[in-house]
């Protein structure tokens, strides 16, 4: 294994999969400064879920969108906790499966089954094109939400469509790191403290920026992500960087949208420009 990340100190907000990124970025040689923003945890309102999950294990859904893995494990973790995972798998199998982007796919292939109509793009609007290609009137149509994001494009494309949503929201976001720890990493990539951030989730972005904007250091937050080098794990978490104004120098190629290929990319900017091409 190459060190192309020797001496090279890299912040990570992951939460989840913490310490797998952590192992990743050392065995590159990397010094992994952790700082997890958000941590992932099941609906606090268990009755909303477990109602959604009868009606589509009884077979009401003629379509189901999953919008994220993690939202299909959680619903599968509330079949199980009710008795309901048999007949909710049996739905799923002949449920029509839309899927955003490789994790919900991989979250699939767990459970020994695939989708059927995914989207080329990792995002709604990529969900909405690859709808636009079938036929959805009169259908019940099963959405998977996730935190933050009550999706009133989808839900509106999907009526207009002549079908009848019925969304689900398993999990939600909360907070890890208390916000001093997340003022230190802010106040340490302004100051010069570290050569990069690995950012594999929108929520961390916003995590950030709301503990900036309520310290009163969204100056300083903004001046440390353009001294260092940004990296990001797909369009969604590039799209919400770039809404601040951050230019992101390092994504994965070809559609892989994983940690391990971000993690190969940060190795080669570095190797090949010293700093990835930040002046």
């Amino acid at each position: 294994m190459t060190k192309a990340l020797s001496g090279r100190r890299i912040v990570v907000p992951e939460g989840r999969e913490l310490s797998h990124l952590i192992r990743m970025l050392e065995e590159y040689g990397a010094e992994a400064i952790p700082c997890p923003m958000i941590a992932i945890r099941d609906a606090p309102e268990s009755k909303p879920v477990e109602a959604w999950l009868s009606r589509f294990a009884n077979g009401t859904c003629d379509d189901l969108v999953l919008m994220t893995g993690e939202g299909l494990r959680r619903l599968l973790g509330f079949a199980r906790r009710i008795d309901l995972e048999k007949a909710f798998l049996e739905a799923l199998r002949t449920t029509r499966k839309i899927t955003r982007g490789p994790k919900p796919i991989r979250a699939l292939r767990e459970i020994g089954l695939d989708g059927d109509i995914p989207a080329d793009e990792p995002t709604t609007e990529g969900i909405i094109a690859a709808m636009r290609q079938h036929d959805f009137r009169g259908h019940h149509v099963g959405v998977q939400l996730y935190p933050r994001n009550p999706n009133r494009r989808l839900m509106d494309f999907i009526t207009a469509a002549g079908a009848l949503p019925d969304p689900v929201l398993p999990y939600v976001y909360v907070s890890e790191a208390d916000d001093a720890r997340v003022l230190e990493i802010i106040n340490g990539m302004a100051g010069g403290q570290f050569d990069a951030i690995a950012f594999t989730s929108a929520p961390q972005v916003r995590r950030l920026h709301d503990v900036a904007r309520a310290a009163g250091q969204e100056s300083d937050l903004l001046q440390g992500l353009r001294r260092i080098v940004v990296a990001a794990v797909g369009p969604i978490v590039t799209a919400e960087l770039e809404t601040l104004g951050v230019r992101v120098s390092i994504t994965p190629k070809g559609g892989t949208f994983f940690m391990k290929p971000l993690v190969r990319e940060l190795a080669a900017a570095f190797t090949k420009n010293g700093k990835a091409g930040v002046a």
